[in-house]
């Protein structure tokens, strides 16, 4: 199995940058792709970011050009960053991060990310 555990979310001005980070542990070798998605109150889970093992990007169109998701191994330990920059009000949500598995998606607990106006 997979754990993951997120951090760097917060409050941040409206045209501001935060850089959030991913740990991922256990049968890290195995991961076929990890990302990035967001939660904003009232509405649905969406992919934010997402690489594959093949370190191809995918992003969601809202965020293109101003978050770069990326990769590093150390000490058999995923680490998954999002680099988020021009911070707008509308990226106001809960951050989650996720691991692949053998066809199946782990979770990490989430973290905030609030951008003021």
């Amino acid at each position: 199995q997979v754990q993951l555990v997120e951090s760097g979310g917060g409050s941040v001005l409206a045209g501001g940058s935060l850089r959030l980070s991913c740990a991922a542990s256990g049968r890290i070798f195995s991961i076929s792709e990890m990302g990035w998605y967001r939660q904003a109150p009232g509405k649905q889970l969406e992919s934010v970011a997402v690489i594959t093992s093949a370190t191809r990007t995918v992003y969601a169109d809202s965020v293109e050009g101003r978050f770069t998701i990326s990769r590093d191994i150390a000490k058999n330990t995923v680490y998954l960053y999002l680099q988020m920059n021009s911070l707008q009000p509308e990226d106001t949500a809960a951050y989650y991060c996720s691991g692949k598995y053998l066809g199946k998606n782990y979770w990490g607990q989430g973290t905030q990310v609030t951008v003021s106006s």
